[in-house]
């Protein structure tokens, strides 16, 4: 396994570095995250190009948009804590907001949630609000006063707003009764051990930031500095590869749902809840040559970070970065625990499909199987009950196991015959040894080895209690143990 990760890890390398010089980045660093841990890095080019002065795992980034999901821990860490609920109008703790113009006489007032869906109603406002990021808090004030238009009402369609989390940054520091940048030091960057991450350029070691350039008339122009300001909140961090391994880790860690005792400034439940798609932003299909194959892609908006949906990957999490002089992304794969870190010194610098091919590759060379949940004592009670049944009807015990309307649903009489029928082709069967597969602690299907053949069964259980089964289905199983489903195809 060792020997296989070796060879992966040494095909991502070569995968980010001719992308970094494909893009013409001075530097770039990656991390791989595996088992909660940085398990691989990696670093081409310079992070001071007068200099010459490599880039390492220790290099500090300006992670620009990514700060979003922090100022969203901030949020959700302050409404666990019952100070604020996401369904609060903003003007309540931004009383600027007050005398907002709303676009229609019929648009709600917007909520927490609407900002940190992206949902609020305010123009797309890339590459405008990078240049912000330096105002100050009373600058800031007068903006929110003056007005700020709207490309929709709040409520009813995504557009991605960094005034939206400029504004959020706002709410946390006047719930919280201190500064923002304060607030997330103490209590979400401390917490997790992130020591090379800030808000502030001036506090990273002249030695460790890596300095931000434009390729402009075929040679790098170094951008100025932009300071932590009142539109920090959005988009103001500076981090390390190394930091954000353990950052990534942590939303890793919320998956799968369990009883272990919590740990962390914010609940695993909490961090699902940022993962989640809260606000839908894009389908697309694109046909992929390579592959021979039609390749869709839902995407959705949580809690400060994006979500898609894929053929090959239910759920890939993450977020973009890009500011004057930095490019960077991070994607994981909650049904997998394993995760990528690309941080480079290019403006806007897309790293999106060079990440998500590396989880790909990943996932594909390592083998990387998918975690399943935990059966519930309930479904692996039916599993068996059930097996028991199909290797020899028994009227009482099919009576014990179905909810009221399996029978209505089709007759005990015809459920019975049909099943007797399979038995009669394949022979005894042996108890199962296990489920193929477990979507849910309710629901699960597994494989009984007959005589004469295998039969697949597959049921869902009811919302009584106990849980009784509402559906079964028993099939012939094929010679070869099923695919997943695929939306892909040639």
């Amino acid at each position: 396994e060792r020997a296989d990760l070796a060879t992966v890890f040494a095909d991502i390398d070569r995968l980010f570095t001719e992308q970094a010089r494909a893009m013409y980045a001075p530097g770039a660093a990656w991390g791989i995250v595996l088992d909660g841990r940085l398990a691989h890095w990696g670093a081409t080019g310079v992070r001071d190009v007068q200099a010459g002065a490599p880039v390492d795992a220790d290099t500090v980034f300006r992670i620009a948009s990514m700060t979003k999901s922090f100022t969203a821990v901030a949020i959700l860490q302050l409404r666990d804590e019952g100070r604020l609920s996401l369904d609060d109008p903003v003007e309540r703790y931004v009383p600027e907001l007050a005398g907002l113009r709303y676009p229609t006489a019929d648009s709600p007032r917007i909520t927490i949630r609407h900002l940190l869906t992206h949902g609020a109603g305010f123009p797309e406002d890339n590459p405008w609000g990078d240049r912000q990021l330096a105002r100050t808090e009373e600058e800031f004030s007068r903006m929110l006063r003056v007005g700020i238009p709207f490309s929709n009402p709040p409520g009813v369609a995504y557009e991605y707003s960094n005034y939206g989390y400029a504004i959020l940054g706002r709410v946390v520091s006047a719930v919280a009764g201190r500064p923002y940048d304060a607030y997330l030091q103490a209590r979400v960057l401390e917490p997790l051990g992130l020591t090379a991450t800030t808000l502030h350029p001036e506090k990273v070691p002249e030695g460790r930031r890596a300095r931000g350039y434009r390729w402009e008339d075929e040679r790098w122009v170094e951008e100025p500095v932009l300071s932590h300001g009142a539109f920090g909140a959005m988009g103001g961090l500076l981090s390390s590869v190394r930091d954000l391994a353990r950052y990534v880790a942590f939303f890793l860690d919320a998956w799968p749902p369990r009883d272990d005792p919590e740990h962390g400034p914010l609940g695993r439940a909490s961090r699902r809840e940022m993962q989640q798609p809260w606000r839908r932003s894009g389908l697309r299909a694109a046909a992929d040559r390579a592959r021979g194959t039609l390749e869709l892609t839902a995407s959705g908006y949580g809690f400060g970070l994006g979500v898609t949906e894929t053929c090959d990957f239910r759920a890939l999490v993450g977020h973009s970065g890009g500011l004057p002089g930095y490019g960077s992304h991070m994607r994981w794969l909650p049904d997998y625990g394993a995760g990528v870190v690309v941080l480079s010194n290019l403006t806007y610098a897309n790293w999106a499909r060079a990440a998500a091919e590396a989880l790909g590759r990943l996932v594909r060379g390592a083998g990387l199987a998918p975690r399943t949940p935990e059966p519930s004592p309930a479904l692996v009670e039916a599993r068996d009950a059930v097996s028991r049944l199909v290797d020899r009807w028994d009227d009482a015990l099919a009576d014990r196991l179905a909810a009221d309307n399996l029978f209505l649903d089709r007759s005990k009489e015809r459920r019975r015959r049909e099943i007797e029928a399979l038995r009669a082709t394949v022979g005894r069967c042996e108890p199962p040894a296990g489920f193929d597969e477990v979507e849910n602690r309710l629901r699960g299907s597994w494989t009984l080895r007959c005589e004469r053949g295998r039969l697949r069964v597959a049921i869902t259980l009811a919302p009584t209690s106990p849980p009784a089964v509402q559906y079964l289905d028993v099939q012939p199983a094929p010679p070869a143990p099923p695919r997943a489903a695929t939306c892909a195809g040639s």
